[in-house]
């Protein structure tokens, strides 16, 4: 999957600069270029954005006052030739900042810890060895700004809304920002299935299910069309389906 990128400056030249960058790289995509902040808000709520690379001095609004703005603000790497605003800049989280005129070594190293920051989502711990069983397994999941511990015990099923992902535990819900494929890599297959492009759910929570849906906790979940044979040779269910 690429990683979709918004490019908004208002300098013609600086969003060539970007875009010739960006299309050196295999796996990025530029969705859209906008040459002030209120058309970029436009593209946010129409398209999903992984990336934005986003200059600060525009008409009518700041970057860092846009990003202020923003409830659900994609990954950004801030592009501008001011360094008076760095520190307000990663104050906001943004992956990096980039002074103008920007080299391509230079882009290539905040492309490298956008890739960091990203895999840093969410991460399986184990325990070495693979020694811990599946209650003392947990994930570390980022939310807001805070790192915290889920135990795999605990998860009921995580459902995916666009770019990012809930977690409804026995506990409570958490909302993090990545993708239900990463998510579904990251969980052991023993444990937890994808019933669905939008559901993955905890096989030892499952309370009943039909051909169609599956019940956790009083929760009735579907099963996509394309995964339901996948799901029903999971449970061991392949061989009876008529009987539902």
């Amino acid at each position: 999957m690429k990683t979709r990128c918004l490019i908004v400056d208002d300098e013609p030249l600086a969003r060539e600069l970007i875009r010739g960058h960006v299309e050196k790289l295999e796996n990025f995509e530029i969705v859209a270029e906008c040459s002030d902040a209120m058309k970029a808000l436009n593209v946010l709520r129409e398209k999903t954005i992984d990336l934005m690379f986003m200059d600060i001095q525009m008409p009518q609004i700041t970057g860092i006052a846009f990003l202020k703005t923003l409830k659900h603000p994609p990954k950004v790497i801030i592009t501008t030739a001011y360094r008076e605003f760095a520190l307000e800049g990663f104050e906001l989280d943004v992956v990096d900042y980039l002074l103008k005129p920007i080299t391509f070594e230079r882009f290539l190293k905040s492309v490298n810890k956008f890739y960091q920051t990203n895999q840093d989502e969410v991460q399986l711990v184990t325990g070495s060895n693979s020694e811990r069983t599946v209650e003392e397994s947990f994930i570390y999941i980022r939310e807001n700004k805070k790192v915290v511990k889920v135990y795999l015990s605990e998860i009921r099923y995580i459902e995916g809304l666009s770019e990012y992902i809930q977690l409804f535990t026995d506990k409570r819900k958490i909302i993090t920002k990545t993708s239900m494929s990463l998510m579904e890599e990251k969980l052991p297959k023993e444990n937890f299935l994808r019933i669905h492009k939008s559901f993955i759910v905890s096989i030892p929570k499952i309370e009943a299910f039909t051909t169609n849906t599956i019940e956790i906790q009083g929760k009735e979940l579907p099963i996509g069309r394309s995964y339901k044979n996948a799901v029903l040779s999971a449970l061991n269910f392949a061989g009876s389906v008529a009987g539902v």
